[in-house]
């Protein structure tokens, strides 16, 4: 009874610590999918998760343990060993984006275990024998046994079960946002969305603005209505005179909310383009989700376009004054570049605006698109009052963002293109222009392809393939998701150019096969990473 005893009481301990850990990778995973559940599903229909080794092990042991098939001590032993396995496996994982521990993921995590707890004390109540403590031992494990079989659906409930809690708690947080942006009646907002270029446009333009204004910028990827409530409450001081605040959307209505909260003054939309189109559905209902930061805005207010995407261009603004802008003349832009010349320091062009204007500009910055952004941002600096001597100074001093088309170059020789955070068609086929312009040794992609492109996925990744062939010596393909599609593309090539492509199952794998073969005068582009979300 004793040896009993002890492994009842070592099985429950390794089935609670493994729960935990199942609990907190289904709650990332969650996190990851913006706590909504929908998303989450649809993840959970491509990721195997519900499918995986660990799943269908502990589920195999809870039926066995139901149906006494093996004796009660065997079957603890079993879930312990299975146990065992999966906190020896999750343990050792690392992820590219590990859960956050924030107070809402604590309220889910404490419902699951909650309702764990209470699912596990009735049925020890009900169907224990009396007396037998091995009974209520093995009852208790079998339901360890379910909980860690099925953490994603405990996840979602208890997810659902907060939902009015979250919304009463958010509410609070929204309403005081709302009360400090009241406080600072001349504060002066910018909101800047698109398809890509808008956290490359914020740096830019909160650099500029920096030469003459106090300012406050959304960090990081606070791009939600949420993410701007914290940055307001938790960031933007009584003194700020500029706040610029990007605006990210995953559907209709996203941006609405948010300009609902700031009231920007001034506008920048920097791209529509196809991206997310697995939640927008078409390119047109981008258009729209875009444009409602321009809809906002008061008729005293600016909006600044960019007019090289024709969902751009093709947009009327009438509620407002607009200056759009442009790489190469147009009779219809404010502004567009000329004298465009690349550098190994960087970029050189003047800037000129209709007004007659001229403005010669020197940036650290590599590549069309981040000259584009650069334009938008000086639009907006102009119009608020920046000299054109400090914008010059801001430009000369503007740092590439990281892991947006920013370039390194490591003590080996090799030249790092990092672009990372930034992979969509019009963008990633811009870096590997200029991948291509590279005239020294190998150039070589990294990349596992672009997501969240709904019914065009296949198609854009096999068209971002056959740029791979045109501008690549060596293509290195990540993971599964897109692979099929940008081997198409690849292997569609008009056999003029040689290239070589490899595959690997991780990004670890990818940066041995580099290591293996990188040499002094070769240049990488990395192009895109994808999260923890897909495979």
């Amino acid at each position: 009874m004793i040896i009993e005893l002890s492994v009842a009481v070592v099985s429950l301990v390794l089935l609670a610590w493994a729960m935990v850990l199942r609990f907190s990778r289904a709650l990332m995973m969650l996190q990851q999918n913006s706590y909504r559940n929908d998303r989450y599903m649809r993840y959970l229909k491509q990721s195997g998760d519900t499918t995986s080794f660990t799943t269908l092990g502990f589920m195999a042991f809870f039926l066995v343990g139901c149906v006494r098939a093996v004796p009660d001590v065997a079957g603890l032993a079993g879930g312990a060993l299975m146990s065992l396995i999966t906190i020896v496996s999750l343990s050792r994982k690392k992820y590219k984006k590990p859960l956050v521990w924030t107070r809402r993921v604590w309220r889910i995590f404490s419902v699951m275990s909650v309702i764990t707890l209470l699912v596990t004390a009735l049925f020890v109540v009900t169907n224990a024998w009396p007396g037998r403590i091995m009974s209520a031992l093995l009852v208790i494990a079998l339901l360890l046994m379910l909980a860690c079989a099925w953490p994603e659906d405990m996840a979602m409930v208890a997810n659902w079960l907060l939902k009015p809690v979250e919304k009463r708690i958010n509410r609070g947080y929204v309403d005081d946002a709302a009360r400090i942006l009241k406080s600072m009646p001349q504060l002066k907002v910018v909101g800047i969305t698109g398809s890509y270029g808008k956290t490359s446009t914020k740096h830019y333009l909160t650099r500029i603005l920096s030469e003459q204004f106090s300012v406050c910028m959304t960090p990081g990827s606070f791009n939600t209505t949420m993410g701007v409530v914290r940055t307001v409450r938790e960031h933007l001081k009584p003194f700020d005179e500029v706040f610029v605040v990007e605006m990210g959307a995953k559907q209709p209505g996203d941006i609405k909310e948010i300009c609902d909260l700031v009231h920007p003054q001034v506008g920048v939309v920097t791209a529509v383009g196809e991206q997310h189109l697995e939640s927008f559905k078409s390119i047109e209902n981008v258009q729209r989700t875009k444009f409602e930061l321009i809809d906002a805005l008061p008729a005293t207010g600016l909006a600044v376009i960019n007019d090289d995407f024709p969902y751009v261009a093709s947009r009327e603004v009438t509620n407002v004054r607009a200056d759009r802008y442009g790489i190469e003349f147009r009779q219809e832009l404010s502004y567009w570049i000329k004298n465009l010349r690349y550098s190994p320091s960087g970029t050189e062009f003047t800037l000129c605006g209709a007004d007659g204007s001229r403005m010669d500009l020197r940036t650290r910055l590599v590549g069309e698109c981040n000259v584009s952004n650069l334009v938008g941002a000086i639009a907006v600096a102009l119009h608020l009052g920046v000299p054109a001597e400090k914008i010059r100074h801001a430009v000369e001093r503007i740092e590439q963002v990281e892991h947006r088309l920013s370039i390194k170059r490591t003590p080996g020789g090799l030249t790092i293109i990092d672009d990372a955070f930034n992979s969509n068609p019009h963008g990633s086929a811009m870096a590997l222009d200029v991948l291509s312009a590279m005239t020294t040794g190998k150039r070589i992609v990294i990349t596992p392809g672009m997501i969240e492109l709904g019914d065009k996925q296949f198609d854009l990744n096999a068209e971002f393939g056959r740029k791979i062939a045109a501008s690549a010596d060596v293509a290195i393909i990540v993971g599964e998701y897109n692979r099929e599609a940008i081997l198409s593309g690849i292997g569609g090539d008009d056999g003029e150019r040689q290239i070589r492509v490899l595959t690997a199952d991780s990004f670890n794998e990818a940066q041995r096969m580099l290591a293996s073969m990188a040499e002094s005068g070769d240049t990488v582009l990395y192009e895109n990473d994808l999260p923890d979300t897909f495979k």
